[in-house]
């Protein structure tokens, strides 16, 4: 296919609608962080910038090759997932007790967040591989291990949230390879019995299988005001934040954002950034523009030639809705604070390449779906 072919076949709302995303939360980065390095007003802004220009120019390649390419090379790109989330145990750096990051002299490196992207590419080729195995029990189980062991090094770091997603993202690539419901259901009772189990049982033995904060951190969403000063602080003035917003939200009298109230402004609570700032038509806004995101990649999981396209689009889609929904969940009080960054609007390097790379991967589905015929089977 040729380059105008392939500008031919591009997705330009799905297009629109991550350049939208990705806009609005640069302009919140930098109102959130203006005044927090002193001379340097778009120090974090122009950071972020730099991340998207990187992330886009990756795009626009991933689109341009056939993913049907990936697939010859699953177990390959599985191994370079797992060793370098193992890696991390050896020379990542520690910050607030975990260890996620490998420090390169330009970037920090987050495996965790680039396997997401390999995950789904990896789980998806090992399920179509095995169309002949859908409906038994035995390809379930087997996809559940191909997955636990990338999921629990990342878990160990710890890193509950990212973990969580991985689950997740397993969960949906099942749902979209045809696995029957009778599987998910049991899979369900056996999740809600290990964490009676987790929280109920290995406590009294005197076992701490989850991490002290982790605990105090679900203590918290069960009861907010358990301790407002300490370990409730960051929900509490994430909720004061955005109902402070109000319907057109405080523009530059958004004191809890200004006075360094509102924790994390440019990471995990950036959605009450944008609450107390841009009130709820900034937020409608920003879901409008997620709502025409996860339509083009649920349209693309439907429009794909084959199944790997259809399986990877459709874990794609539930992926980013699990995060958008955990992510602002948290801020508003119905989700526990787990640290799931908001796709493309959160400050962080990692999230935002592999975000935009998992949108190149959406984009070669959508131009090898809707290339001519004749294009087509010259391929082949």
């Amino acid at each position: 296919m040729g380059w105008r072919g392939y500008l031919r076949h591009l997705d330009y709302l799905l297009l629109a609608a991550t350049l939208g995303v990705v806009a609005v939360g640069i302009a919140v980065v930098y109102s959130a962080t203006y005044q927090d390095v002193e001379g340097q007003p778009g120090y974090y802004a122009v950071q972020q910038g730099v991340y998207a220009a990187v992330g886009l120019l990756v795009l626009l390649v991933l689109a341009a090759i056939d993913y049907e390419h990936y697939r010859r090379w699953q177990w390959a790109l599985y191994g370079a997932m797992v060793l370098s989330i193992a890696a991390v145990y050896v020379v990542g750096s520690v910050t607030r007790g975990s260890r996620r990051w490998i420090e390169l002299p330009f970037f920090n490196f987050q495996p965790s967040q680039f396997g997401l992207l390999l995950l789904t590419i990896c789980l998806g080729a090992f399920l179509v591989d095995r169309m002949e195995l859908l409906g038994s029990r035995r390809i379930t189980a087997e996809a559940l291990l191909y997955a636990a062991v990338p999921g629990a090094l990342v878990f160990f770091q710890p890193d509950f949230g990212t973990a969580s997603v991985y689950a997740v993202l397993t969960l949906a690539l099942l749902y979209f390879y045809g696995t029957r419901w009778t599987h998910f259901a049991v899979l369900g009772a056996a999740a809600a019995g290990a964490a009676a189990f987790v929280l109920g049982v290995l406590p009294r033995l005197g076992i701490e299988f989850i991490k002290e904060y982790q605990m105090e951190r679900l203590l918290v969403f069960v009861d907010p005001g358990r301790d407002p000063s300490g370990s409730g602080y960051n929900i509490v003035q994430s909720t004061i934040a955005i109902g402070s917003g109000a319907l057109t939200g405080r523009g530059a009298e958004a004191t809890q954002t200004a006075f360094d109230f509102l924790p994390e402004h440019h990471t995990d609570f950036i959605f009450a950034v944008i609450g107390e700032r841009y009130g709820f038509v900034g937020a409608c806004v920003l879901l409008a523009l997620y709502g025409l995101l996860l339509w083009r990649a649920l349209r693309i999981a439907t429009l794909s030639r084959d199944m790997y396209g259809s399986i990877m689009a459709g874990g794609i889609a539930v992926m980013f809705l699990f995060q958008m929904f955990v992510n602002i969940g948290m801020t508003i009080g119905i989700m526990p604070v787990t640290g799931i960054p908001l796709p493309f609007v959160s400050y962080g390097g990692a999230a935002m390449i592999t975000f935009l790379m998992m949108v190149g991967l959406l984009q070669s589905i959508h131009v090898r779906a809707t290339a001519d015929p004749r294009e087509r089977r010259a391929r082949r």
